[in-house]
């Protein structure tokens, strides 16, 4: 079960047209994209490899599945992918045990939805040892649910985990802010039939119908949102 409490049924946000806020994890909220990566750097070179800069664009946001599988495949290591994944989300969690810093704004906008009691859902490709690790920063009481990627038959870029979450929230989809870092994850949330705000953190992301980009979230707060929803609606 990927929920950290009930379903709370369907409802809406003080009334407006947005139902619910989807809110991606690593590079979304916690500034920690570069954490995975340098794990991923320490965990190859002391089996004796290199990696490539240029794969940290391939890697990113992606499911450690699909991620890890591609390095096994690029540098030839002499891995399984299963004791990989482990190694890194050892090192990864070693790593937010020391710090962990939160992205400009993560912190205002959790807590101005948690204020307009606006439905909230955390929806990550992290697996759920490391999210509920996360959450202890973040705070676990601005989500009415959580979704980790390795609680999901199929995590982004397929629409299931948003699909799931908006479920789990009693939300219809096409009223729902998903607010994303990467391509895979933006490619999740569209295919769901979300409205999605793009904040890149490591690979540019360009606007397009029903997904608006930002710099940062210090640009997003609810009325942004209600507003995006309320054109898409209207």
């Amino acid at each position: 079960m990927t929920t950290t409490i009930p379903a709370l049924g369907t409802r809406t946000a003080e009334g407006s047209a947005l139902q619910a806020v989807l809110l991606d994890m690593d590079g979304t909220l916690v500034d920690t994209e570069g954490f995975w990566w340098d794990v991923e750097v320490e965990v190859f070179a002391a089996l004796g490899h290199t990696l490539d800069d240029s794969w940290r664009h391939v890697v990113v946001g992606g499911p450690m599945s699909r991620s890890a599988g591609f390095l096994i495949e690029a540098t030839g290591a002499d891995i399984t992918l299963a004791e990989l994944s482990v190694l890194l989300n050892d090192g990864f969690e070693a790593r937010i045990g020391r710090a962990l810093p939160l992205m400009p704004g993560a912190s205002r906008l959790l807590a101005e939805l948690a204020a307009h009691s606006v439905p909230t859902a955390l929806v990550s490709a992290s697996h759920r040892r490391i999210i509920d690790r996360v959450l202890t920063s973040l705070g676990p009481q601005y989500f009415a649910l959580t979704v980790a990627g390795d609680e999901v038959e199929r995590t982004k870029p397929f629409p299931d985990p948003y699909l799931l979450a908006a479920s789990g929230l009693g939300a219809d989809p096409a009223r729902c802010a998903v607010v994303e870092d990467t391509a895979t994850g933006v490619a999740a949330a569209e295919a769901a039939g979300c409205h999605v705000v793009a904040v890149p953190s490591v690979a540019p992301i360009a606007p397009a119908a029903r997904r608006t980009v930002v710099t940062s979230l210090e640009e997003v707060d609810l009325p942004f949102l209600r507003g995006l929803i309320a054109t898409t609606v209207n």
